[in-house]
């Protein structure tokens, strides 16, 4: 075979490749805006008090069993934000979203929105949320700053120059 025959199978696999994953990412997005909505539609105020907050291993999070055998499989060993909390006379185990789980304070009496175990939104129940200190960034961190930030001027510079007119 020659070089320019190999090369050109590879291309045929990488657009395969690129076609099939375009068609699952489609259906994953259209599972995850239906569950968007199920949540939205389940989702309630209550008072709670956060007891303790630690991200952990599914099966090691105190969840019920029930809740542990609907995860799937691969995620079953990846650390999840587990918050214990009290809600009126009861202990429960509840999961937080991933973009609040930083800034829920412990030992403390929030107001939180909830869909059934799922906190998806904390805001304080007297006075204001104590915000943890940012943690230092790492040098990933700094790299994907600097890139959104040079995308960010490119773009600026490409619309304000596309603005003006040639006389």
């Amino acid at each position: 075979m020659k070089v320019w025959q190999i090369l050109l199978i590879i291309l045929i696999i990488l657009v395969v490749a690129l076609v099939v994953l375009y068609f699952v990412g489609k259906r994953l997005q259209k599972k995850q805006d239906a569950q968007k909505e199920q949540i939205e539609a389940a989702k309630q105020q209550m008072t709670l008090l956060i007891i303790d907050k630690k991200r952990l291993p599914v099966k090691d999070s105190g969840l019920p069993q029930a809740v542990i055998d609907q995860v799937p499989k691969l995620m079953r060993r990846n650390k999840m934000p587990i918050v214990k909390v009290k809600a009126g006379p009861r202990i429960m185990t509840m999961i937080a979203d991933e973009k609040i789980y930083d800034s829920i304070p412990v030992k403390k009496e929030v107001k939180a929105t909830v869909s059934g175990i799922y906190i998806t939104d904390v805001r304080a129940a007297h006075g204001k949320l104590d915000v943890q200190p940012a943690k230092k960034k790492t040098w990933r961190d700094k790299l994907f700053a600097w890139r959104d930030k040079a995308e960010t001027d490119l773009k600026s510079a490409g619309s304000s120059s596309g603005s003006k007119k040639k006389k």
